[in-house]
């Protein structure tokens, strides 16, 4: 099929859409479908139950708030679909595009299975309401035949299968006006349990086992939004459609549990499942309607389920080996094949459910695809983002409503189905997330952080709060794949909740705007497939040096500009004292710097940390910090680390040891203090001897003057041989110390 537009001028924007050339309107596409749906299966067989076991006034009750919700999910529905151009996969497609692929897919397969299991719901009610004017038929097997035979009926022709609902909906008018017309059942001594269901009318249920019965009587709007696919003008007809059957629907529910309550008794409502043939003026009017509701909502189901199967099969939702049910068959790109999959589906259900146990399970997964069509619309509305501009304005506040409704009543029908359901749907997340789907289009998640993230920086000061202190690094890496050790200590620390940047300088003379996309794009899948998160920045510049000093100076947003940087030891002599500058403008800029010269023997256990300690001033409290970070980050997790302090002689020793356990006790980080007797010999002697056995060794620089290259050289020639040591310098002005508490 074509898009063809009635004006000639191009259309502009997602809401002006040229209808769909021999699309349905929107009394046959949605209205139809819906309200059959509605007036369907519950509304014969099983209001009168309602009734009998909760009384009128709850009945009533349960009527509006399942209605409430619906309308709710119908506010909803109409922004999305008149925000874009709803197409095949009615629900799943208004929430894949919405929320993710992810999430439209962990929703758009329990409802494809509830859309499956609303054939057998209305084929079984079928069979029962046959089977109790005809009792020699046997149910199961009635219901698999006519559960084929709608089947054949959608295989044949899906618009054939919809004008066929015109006569339906005239049986329906007639049973009705045959039931208003009607008079009081004439009870009998003591009703006994029904032959067909075996339902006891003795026996009472509660409120909420009723409700999820009565439930699947209003999911009716998923009839006309199933078929947005085949909608001449899905932005118009969803709307008022929907909320036409939804407010019929409602004004009938209400007016007939009336009906019901004054003409019989409770245990008549309860035991006979066709007691409205028992008070309608012309009782097999009633019959008319049973049959042709049933079947005219098992059409729609069977119509919509595999248009929602075509879309997950499409999107690359189900796996590999079932990609074949996204094929079309005819001009009308007809899911024939996913007709043939979800008749075995329903065949199942047929043969081994009831309506009382296929309701409550229908009731789960709709309340479950309702409460996550809220949620989109509501983030949508909430975020605000220009690209959502739906002619049908809802307040984000009536989607987060609808939400709450749907999760608050999932709970109280049935707890451990909900949590259930829920571990379903996050199970089936999960498995589309690592399966890293692509995308041709936008979701709003990406709107959602930006207004989460605003949000938090507009309220995060930047003056220093020791308690919520974090290192946020700016790892100067170079190339990431010859530096991997530089970031898999920076991801170390970071411990994926601190903002890190693995940055990039790249010679000007090569730059241009389309290699620095490329070579962001592929650092981040780098570090992607190694799992680390981080952000990735790659800056043109004459040298290293001020591309460096470039991005300290303006890489950043508000309180989150990073306050550590994180480098690697340059290994050339000709580049010492222009390096040792950098350093020297790092900490001018009140940044904290940590040097890392790389030990190049290959370290495969890593057992114990030593950090050289002078005391909480100065670099002690932040390698302190920065030793505890890395020994609980998972890949040192267990290593010991060790706080060494050197001293003059054993006086000294028994003052800084008793200091120092008070202080690591109070600090609770499970570093153990070792206090060292400097006697005669120098310190670099005993630092060697004491510190060869160490994985990682922390080591306080002074801070830098006019001389700090000749300092530093000095530092790198005392240090040789040593295993993997940090050079760290504090710069911040914060209490390292209440850091540590």
């Amino acid at each position: 099929m074509s898009d063809t537009g009635r004006d000639p001028k191009p259309s502009i924007g997602p809401h002006v859409v040229a209808p769909r050339e021999g699309g349905l309107g929107t009394f046959e596409g949605v209205f139809t479908p819906s309200i059959l749906t509605i007036l369907g299966v519950i509304m014969y067989l099983r209001l009168g139950w309602v009734v009998g076991n909760v009384g009128l006034g709850s009945t009533l009750l349960i009527v509006t708030i399942s209605t409430g919700i619906t309308f709710l999910t119908g506010l909803s529905v109409a922004a999305i679909a008149t925000d874009q151009r709803v197409r095949t996969g009615g629900a799943y497609y208004m929430i894949s595009r919405s929320l993710g692929l992810e999430t439209g897919g962990a929703v758009g397969i329990p409802l494809f299975l509830a859309q499956g299991l609303s054939v057998a719901l209305y084929t079984v009610g079928f069979a029962e309401s046959l089977v109790a004017v005809f009792p020699i038929l046997d149910q199961r097997l009635t219901g698999t035949v006519v559960t084929i035979f709608v089947a054949i009926l959608a295989l044949i022709s899906a618009r054939a299968a919809i004008r066929a609902q015109y006569v339906i909906m005239g049986a329906i008018a007639l049973s009705l006006l045959s039931l208003a017309f009607g008079g009081s059942v004439v009870e009998s001594a003591s009703p006994l349990p029904s032959p067909v269901t075996g339902i006891d009318p003795t026996v009472r249920e509660g409120f909420w086992t009723v409700f999820a019965v009565f439930f699947p009587a209003v999911t009716g709007i998923m009839a006309g939004v199933n078929l947005s696919g085949d909608l001449a003008r899905p932005g118009r007809s969803i709307p008022r459609g929907t909320f036409a059957a939804v407010g019929v629907g409602y004004l009938i529910y209400m007016i007939l549990p009336i009906v019901l309550a004054a003409r019989a008794s409770s245990e008549t409502l309860i035991a006979d499942p066709l007691v409205m043939r028992r008070m309608a003026f012309w009782g097999d009017a009633i019959l008319l309607g049973v049959w042709g509701a049933t079947l005219s909502s098992a059409v729609g189901s069977i119509l919509g389920a595999p248009r929602v199967l075509q879309a997950l099969a499409r999107d690359g939702v189900l796996p590999p080996g079932l990609r074949w049910l996204g094929r079309g068959s005819g001009s009308d790109d007809s899911p024939r094949v996913g007709t043939l999959f979800t008749l075995g589906i329903a065949v199942v259900a047929v043969w081994w459910g009831n309506l009382n146990a296929i309701a409550p399970v229908l009731t789960m997964f709709f309340l479950t695809t309702y409460g996550v069509l809220n949620v989109a619309a509501g983030i949508e509305r909430f975020v605000g983002s220009p690209s959502f501009r739906p002619t049908f304005r809802v307040h984000w506040s009536l989607s987060l409503l609808g939400a709450i409704l749907c999760i608050a009543v999932m709970f109280v029908i049935n707890p451990l189905a909900t949590v259930i359901a829920a571990a379903f749907v996050l199970g089936v997340f999960l498995w589309l997330e690592r399966r890293e789907l692509r995308v041709a289009w936008g979701d709003v998640r990406r709107g959602l952080w930006l207004a989460i993230t605003r949000a938090g920086l507009m309220r995060t000061t930047r003056s220093a709060d020791p308690k919520n202190w974090r290192p946020h690094l700016l790892v100067l890496s170079g190339s990431p794949t010859k530096r991997w050790n530089l970031i898999e200590l920076a991801s170390a620390i970071s411990h994926n909740r601190a903002l890190m940047t693995i940055a990039t300088v790249v010679p000007k003379r090569s730059f241009t705007p389309e290699r620095q996309r490329k070579l962001e794009e592929s650092i981040r899948e780098f570090l992607s497939r190694r799992g680390v998160q981080s952000l990735v920045r790659v800056l043109p510049a004459a040298n290293p040096f001020s591309g460096a000093e470039r991005l300290v100076e303006t890489y950043g947003l508000g309180a989150l500009s990073p306050n550590t940087v994180l480098i690697g030891d340059t290994s050339e002599p000709a580049h010492l004292k222009r390096f040792a500058r950098m350093v020297r403008f790092f900490h001018e800029a009140r940044r904290n710097v940590v040097i890392v010269r790389e030990d190049r023997r290959d370290v495969r256990l890593r057992r114990r940390i030593d950090v050289w300690w002078g005391g909480l001033r100065g670099n002690g409290g932040l390698m302190m910090i920065l030793a505890y970070l890395i020994q609980s980050s998972l890949r040192w997790r267990g290593v010991e680390v060790r706080i060494k302090m050197a001293v003059p002689n054993e006086d000294a020793a028994r003052d800084a040891m008793t200091n120092l356990d008070e202080l690591l006790g109070e600090m609770r980080t499970g570093a153990i203090p070792e206090v060292v007797v400097l006697g005669e010999r120098p310190f670099d002697e005993i630092l060697r001897e004491s510190s060869a056995g160490a994985d990682l060794l922390l080591l306080g620089m002074a801070e830098p003057d006019e001389d700090f290259a000749t300092y530093y050289d000095n530092l790198r020639t005392r240090t040789e041989g040593l295993p993997t040591t940090m050079f760290v310098l504090g710069a911040e002005e914060i209490g390292y110390r209440d850091v540590l508490k």
